[in-house]
């Protein structure tokens, strides 16, 4: 548990210091997610009674969550030409 809790913190300070692509926040999200994925599906192996279906579910939601930022990425880089993060006007 400790080692998902490091990597969970890893990813979240290169979210918190790598901010000039999109593709490097979505895999730290990413990282992140996955850092959830391992600790819940550990946690659901000692306390559930369907460990399986539990992390068959976290693993349809972060492909589900990968899949969407892929596409944010597709989308803004057709748009802007580029994922540079401080190309974009969000007002």
């Amino acid at each position: 548990m400790l080692i998902t809790a490091l990597i969970f913190l890893i990813a979240l300070m290169g979210l918190s210091l790598a901010q000039t692509h999109l593709l490097s926040v979505l895999l730290c999200l990413e990282m992140m997610m996955l850092a959830l994925y391992f600790g819940l599906s550990f946690t659901a192996l000692f306390t559930s009674d369907y460990p399986l279906m539990i992390a068959l579910i976290l693993l349809t939601f972060s492909a589900c969550e990968a899949s969407s930022g892929l596409a944010l990425l597709v989308l803004i880089s057709r748009s802007h030409g580029s994922d540079l993060l401080a190309s974009f006007n969000l007002s």
